[in-house]
């Protein structure tokens, strides 16, 4: 497009130098330019996926402009606004790097040849000696649609082994599983500006204000509109300071809540008994399963007043379009499955789910979290959301790939599976694509033992991670405006990536790697691709006739109609914005509910570990922090971690504002700032999770993962807190339970108001 330079105000942007120890802020000038075209594409970032224009001149990306496209409408978060620093920024991987001499010597520059030809080599004599399964792929979900796919097919076509899985495992796959059983599709149901139609909206387990701060403007148009706001979550984030009611929970302890809530829903007669009856299966085992809920049963379980639950529930009750949006701190559980499976039970019992502005949303959290769960990289999945399983979805691929279907390789093992497997040495090797294991899965001591027994560990990002620091071979990918592409966002509308810049130095992108491997390897017929178009008209075909259908999605289609929805089976079908409006996926149409019962956390508070410890986001950073923690502004807003707790927890442990203080879990310890607020249950104490090295969370979390879906539970652990100067053998006082007479401190309103009637009065006592 043409561009009027003189709109153009000169940009200046800071970032700084990992490899000083006092992060040295150094000035890029390059940001003085002038832009002489825009190139539009979308954020690096969360499932939003924002449009943007970023800057160019001279082939260099100087900045960004935001866009108005249909789900931010121009805006951008603080991370979108500065993604561009990302592209020159001097930490960037340039060039090939492997220990020649065993993992004691140093990462040293080679040429592409002989890391290849190394990488290779060491495959074929560990495959020959120990089977194709002993060789791994751990790949990413914020890549694109065309490199997630290539991941899933390189894995099982280019070596030939069942073992690959991606982080993913770690976002969404509870959701996931949920909504693909309860209503044979896992996708969000709804489009983003369906949530501005709802009149109730209730957030479960996500901090929507800091993890995703576009969603936001839907939130408060609904709210300009009368919509009625309830937060259940153990802290008072920002979204939960605006909210009509906040309720409170205990760290995993949502099941209860809901449950009563849908009590409340049957008692009041507002269930809509004739959708019930049409379109769903399994009601008469949810009804008998909730009655034992009370209000008051549900205070003594997940600790949050009986009156104010009750308020909650009639808000919801009496809604004409109750809208449940959720996240991780429901998803990350040993029982979350069931988590959402309950809301789901909620929002049917009252007929909503297909209804506009209505039901329930899941809010994906990474950048193409949607898009890399159904294109075929899942330890279980083939693209289009078929089943490896399956004999016709295995006979369909592999028809595709043009392989015989018995060489298609079965299920492998998840994620989070993955790293006991390469410490018992069952995985010899590996290749990580666009993850940081170090930093991203719980117990972080155990994954580093388990990578060091692999031989190669092989690393391809665009920073060196904490990951790639224990790598054999490390390989310089690309970031997201160096190719051409496609992602899917959390709504399901798939959007065009499109390149703003060549790559750094000697940098590649990550399909042109894998595609150079499994030449390699012997299988380059089956790569032939020279571009990334070509490799998303084979994914086109790979998922025709799957419940994710891209079918009739093309690259002109995705402009033309500011991105175009999942499924889409034909070249003159629109899309689809709204699922399950006449009925769902499931072949007699109708979603399946299931009876859930309350389950407690896989470790609670002790004597020696009275706290429970609950991580999550901050607005300026993004999953392990790899790419925001070297962006200058978003560091220098949240340099390093923190632990939030509460006064009247602080006080009896000697504990102030600002004081250093000590975590512990049965798993490890980390010294880090206290920030004493009132803003978090006396029982629980809050860390984020951007960081890495000593100041990683995840040396703390329970590595206790869902039975199905092999989820970490990294939303709740045993945990114990003191001060540096002051180490007493034990975790301190006990937290008591909140009760009648402790509540003023947690719930600052009177039984019946909401806080456009009442402001709260806080208290530390």
């Amino acid at each position: 497009m043409s561009v009027n330079k003189d709109i153009f105000e000169p940009d200046r942007s800071f970032n700084y130098d990992l490899q000083t120890e006092n992060r040295t802020f150094i000035e890029w000038h390059e940001a003085d330019r002038v832009p002489d075209k825009l190139v539009d594409t979308h954020c690096a970032f969360c499932g939003v996926q924002c449009g943007m224009y970023l800057k160019v001149a001279d082939g260099h990306v100087i900045g960004v402009e935001p866009r108005d496209y249909p789900h931010n409408l121009g805006s951008l978060c603080p991370k979108g606004v500065v993604a561009y620093q990302q592209v020159e920024h001097p930490d960037r991987l340039r060039y090939p790097m492997m220990r020649r001499n065993g993992r004691s010597s140093p990462l040293e520059r080679v040429s592409w040849d002989e890391a290849l030809d190394h990488v290779t080599s060491r495959w074929r004599a560990i495959q020959a000696e120990h089977g194709n399964d002993a060789v791994a792929v751990y790949s990413g979900s914020s890549m694109t649609n065309e490199k997630c796919y290539l991941a899933g097919k390189f894995a099982r076509v280019g070596l030939r082994t069942r073992h690959v899985d991606y982080n993913g495992r770690l976002c969404m796959s509870s959701s996931a599983a949920a909504y693909a059983a309860a209503f044979g599709i896992d996708r969000a149901p709804l489009p983003m500006p369906d949530i501005e139609l709802s009149d109730c909206i209730v957030v479960d387990g996500t901090n929507v204000a800091e993890c995703f701060p576009i969603v936001m403007q839907w939130i408060w148009r609904a709210r300009d509109r009368g919509a009625r706001l309830i937060v259940i979550d153990p802290r008072e984030t920002p979204i939960a300071r605006t909210a009509d009611i906040w309720l409170a929970v205990r760290p995993g302890y949502d099941i209860a809540i809901v449950n009563a809530m849908l009590r409340h829903v049957i008692h009041t007669g507002r269930t809509d008994d004739a959708y019930i009856a049409e379109r769903t299966a399994g009601w008469d085992a949810v009804r008998e399963a909730v009655e034992p809920y009370t209000p008051e049963m549900a205070e003594r379980v997940a600790g949050i007043p009986a009156e104010r639950l009750l308020a909650a529930a009639e808000l919801y009750a009496r809604a004409k379009a109750p809208l449940i949006l959720h996240g991780k701190g429901i998803e990350h559980s040993t029982h979350g499955v069931d988590n959402c499976q309950a809301l789901i039970n909620l929002a049917l019992a009252r007929g909503m789910v297909g209804k506009p502005g209505a039901g329930t949303m899941m809010l994906t959290g990474q950048g193409n979290g949607q898009g890399g769960r159904e294109v075929g990289q899942k330890a279980a999945q083939l693209p289009g959301y078929r089943h490896i399983d399956v004999p016709e979805d295995r006979e369909y691929i592999a028809g595709v790939w043009g392989i015989p279907e018995a060489e298609l390789p079965g299920e492998g093992a998840a994620a989070t599976e993955m790293v006991h497997l390469m410490a018992s040495g069952e995985i010899k090797s590996c290749m990580i694509m666009c993850s940081n294991l170090m930093v991203s899965l719980p117990d972080n001591a155990v994954v580093q033992r388990a990578l060091e027994q692999l031989e190669p560990l092989v690393v391809i990002d665009f920073f060196m991670s904490q990951t790639a620091e224990l790598a054999d071979v490390v390989l310089p990918g690309t970031v997201w405006c160096e190719d051409e592409g496609t992602t899917t966002n959390l709504e399901g509308r798939v959007i065009r990536i499109k390149s703003a810049a060549a790559p750094p130095g000697e940098a590649r992108t990550d399909w042109e790697i894998m595609c150079a491997i499994a030449d390699r390897m012997g299988r380059g017929a089956f790569f032939p691709f020279r571009t990334a178009r070509e490799i998303f008209d084979e994914l086109r075909v790979a998922s025709k006739g799957g419940h994710a259908d891209y079918y009739g999605i093309t690259w002109e289609k995705i402009d033309a109609q500011q991105g175009v929805f999942w499924p889409c089976p034909t070249l003159d079908h629109p899309g689809t914005p709204r699922l399950f409006t006449e009925r769902f996926a499931h072949p007699d149409g109708r979603a399946r509910m299931r009876p859930i019962a309350h389950q407690p956390p896989a470790e609670e508070p002790s004597e020696d570990y009275p706290f429970r410890l609950t991580s999550g986001r901050v607005v300026y950073h993004y999953l392990s922090g790899n790419q925001t923690r070297r962006i200058g502004f978003l560091f220098e807003q949240a340099p390093e971690p923190w632990v939030e707790i509460h006064p009247r927890a602080a006080e009896p442990l000697g504990i102030h504002d600002q004081d250093r203080v000590r975590v512990r879990t049965p798993r490890g310890s980390m010294e880090l700032k206290a920030l004493v607020v009132p803003t978090v249950r006396p029982d629980t104490i809050f860390i984020p999770f951007h960081y890495s090295h000593e100041q990683s969370v995840n040396q703390l979390t329970n590595p206790a993962v869902e039975p199905g879906v092999k989820i970490p539970e990294y939303k709740v652990c045993a945990a114990a807190v003191e001060r540096l100067d002051v180490a007493p053998a034990t975790g301190g006082a006990a937290v008591e339970n909140l009760t009648a007479e402790n509540r003023p401190a947690m719930f600052p309103y009177t039984v019946g108001e909401t806080k456009a009637a009442a402001k709260p009065q806080r208290s530390a006592s």
